[in-house]
């Protein structure tokens, strides 16, 4: 099995992934795959946050 010890320059590279998936988001998800011990996918999902109070107003002045 590969762990970051048999190869820290992979680990290294997908860390920095991770850390810039995580800069690149307000709210949302850093998801990480691992196949065998060894990262092969980092996935990001970002939210989208929306106040309701905030919503009815804007509607209510369009009305």
């Amino acid at each position: 099995m590969n762990t970051s010890e048999d190869a820290p320059d992979s680990a290294e590279r997908w860390l920095e992934v991770v850390r810039a998936k995580v800069g690149a988001i307000r709210f949302g998800s850093v998801q990480i795959t691992v196949h065998e011990g060894r990262v092969t996918q980092v996935e990001a999902i970002e939210k989208t946050r929306i106040d309701p109070e905030r919503a009815e107003a804007r509607v209510a002045r369009k009305s």
